[in-house]
């Protein structure tokens, strides 16, 4: 199939990668254009501009970092929005609010053109590995059109509903959980270590006794042996965490924890964390807070 695809950062350049691998004629954009290059090398067309990667495709994707880009790339001069048509199927694998997967609902709805949402769970490597997991929601002969297109970088796929919104609200959900598993890990570590335990031995040991899950396995060792480039950032949780809390009050339902996980961000990219890696960041945070809280408070018998 021809295939445009927008947004070739470290998601996206190895998911089009496989889509070239798996036999898809690609023609690719991205803002900064020395991203292109590899995949030229693999067969794919540069196009100039957003609508110019829509000519003639059956499907356009477009994997961009946060609402402003996809706002951006799909409403600014020369967007694709316009340029799309009842034949190409736009597949939106980026993470952005559920807001604004209902503006673009909408518009394409206007314009008679199919939109599914498809954002995608996995870190960088994973992507390469073509082992992400990716979560969908559309019109059914919409999505029925997509599946194809996602099966070559994924290791499987949930069709979560008929609504867009539901998979990029879903993603939020399962981006909170990961926020979420990373502060109850970085201070059972902290507890770990005031206990004279290794925070690895403590890993292992609970994970083989109770979890038995290659997740929290993976971002235990991340967090206890940083990786030299960040999988995902500070700055990356902190704006989905803030996406998740826009939907759930949007929706009525005020979260504790994500309440404050929200300071914890924002006092991370205070301090100047905003660009290390998600999990060390937050571990860093854990071990701070503690470090701040004093010694031996609430030990003291009531």
């Amino acid at each position: 199939m021809k295939i445009g695809f927008l947004g070739l950062g470290k998601m996206g350049a190895p998911m089009a990668h496989h889509l070239i691998a798996a036999g898809h004629e690609l023609s690719v954009w991205n803002r900064t254009e020395g991203r292109t290059k590899p995949l030229l090398r693999e067969g794919a067309i540069a196009a100039a501009t957003p609508a110019e990667a829509e000519l003639g495709a059956d499907a356009v994707i477009t994997m961009l970092f946060d609402d402003y880009a996809n706002e951006e790339v799909l409403f600014g001069s020369n967007g694709l929005i316009d340029a799309l048509t009842p034949a190409t199927v736009h597949i939106s694998c980026s993470t952005i609010s559920v807001a604004l997967s209902e503006r673009l609902t909408r518009e394409h709805a206007k314009r008679g053109v199919p939109f599914v949402a498809a954002p995608v769970f996995g870190r960088p490597n994973i992507a390469e590995a073509g082992k992400l997991w990716i979560v969908m929601a559309g019109e059914e002969e919409a999505v029925k059109r997509a599946r194809p297109l996602m099966e070559p970088p994924s290791r499987g796929i949930s069709v979560v509903g008929n609504e867009p919104k539901q998979a990029h609200a879903l993603k939020l959900g399962g981006n909170f959980l990961i926020s979420a598993m990373i502060h109850s890990l970085g201070e059972s570590f902290v507890y770990a270590q005031s206990q004279g335990i290794d925070p690895g031995v403590f890993s292992e040991t609970v994970n083989s006794a109770l979890f038995q899950s290659p997740f929290y396995a993976a971002y235990a060792k991340v967090m206890l042996h940083p990786p030299e480039t960040p999988g995902a950032t500070i700055e990356l949780g902190s704006k989905d965490l803030r996406l998740f809390r826009e939907a759930a009050a949007a929706g009525g339902v005020q979260l504790s924890l994500a309440d404050d996980l929200a300071r914890v961000f924002a006092e991370a990219k205070r301090l100047g964390l905003g660009s290390e890696d998600w999990a060390v960041g937050q571990y860093k945070m854990a071990q701070r807070r503690s470090q701040d809280s004093g010694p031996a408070q609430g030990t003291k018998a009531s």
